[in-house]
């Protein structure tokens, strides 16, 4: 029997129903775990914005992974326990790279979402329908990208884009890995890209060394591609029922999908002992 201290759950497909909603039986199994001394953590592509109030408000959770990896923040004190940015060089390296296939940029700096008019005209567009309301509550408007990624030098976490087909993605991705071979590139939906600096990751983010945590300590639950380094990290990977191929291939142990629950299954069963 396992001794979990440790969760890293992500969002999108995993804790949040396709409605982008937590189920009254996955938060339950949130509160449970953290009533028992287990550490929970959000574990997400999202800023630190566009976390929830309904997970981060859970008492007892302290932590969120955002950014995939590229920052870990107290939700108490704002404190930012890791910190994994971009350097100005490599940053600016991977916009100019990515710019002449357009697409909606999202550049996440300092925990927040930024955006051009171009790219918020293109929501209604390019962006699922079911995750609008969060681009279109959580980004700031700007004049231009690469202006930003002059001024916030140190700030800079992930790039994430959305594109029409995952052809023009593609081609896009083979781009960036071109000019920058190191960049660690995922995707979270079927056709947008995610880049971080080098070895950021989700499973790099993971506090379990810091806290002193075996990896065996340690349980991850995701879906998609960003969710791969710390499925594979972890003591405990664990695949939704939703979950990419890849995902499944690479996890210890499968739950049911995003929508009946699968995230408090394998709380009560992996964590919990229920």
């Amino acid at each position: 029997m396992q001794d979990i201290r440790l969760i890293g759950l992500d969002l999108d497909g995993t804790v949040f129903d396709d409605a982008k909603h937590i189920s009254p039986r996955n938060l339950a199994a949130i509160e449970a775990a953290v009533q028992a001394g287990i550490i929970v953590l959000p574990a997400t592509g999202r800023t630190a914005t566009g976390v929830p109030q309904a997970f981060t408000g859970i008492p007892g959770v302290h932590y969120a992974l955002i950014s995939n990896g590229a920052s870990v923040v107290d939700m108490r004190t704002g404190e930012h326990i890791v910190d994994q940015p971009f350097s100005l060089e490599a940053s600016l390296r991977v916009y100019d790279a990515l710019k002449p296939f357009g697409g909606v940029f999202s550049l996440f700096v300092g925990g927040k979402s930024y955006a051009t008019k171009a790219d918020n005209d293109l929501i209604d567009v390019l962006v699922p329908e079911n995750m609008r309301d969060y681009f279109r509550k959580t980004r700031i408007e700007v004049p231009d990208l690469r202006t930003v990624l002059q001024e916030k030098v140190g700030q800079v976490e992930k790039f994430s884009v959305m594109y029409p087909k995952v052809e023009l993605r593609d081609e896009a991705w083979r781009a960036v890995l071109a000019a920058c071979p190191d960049v660690e590139a995922t995707s979270s939906l079927g056709s947008n890209i995610e880049l971080n600096a080098p070895g950021v990751t989700k499973g790099s983010g993971l506090l379990a060394e810091k806290l002193g945590l075996r990896r065996d300590q340690v349980m991850a639950v995701g879906d998609s591609g960003n969710d791969l380094s710390m499925i594979e990290d972890a003591g405990l990977g664990v695949a939704m029922g939703n979950a990419t191929q890849e995902i499944l291939a690479a996890a210890d142990a499968v739950t049911a999908d995003n929508n009946h629950d699968g995230v408090a299954l394998a709380i009560e069963k992996y964590a919990l002992h229920r």
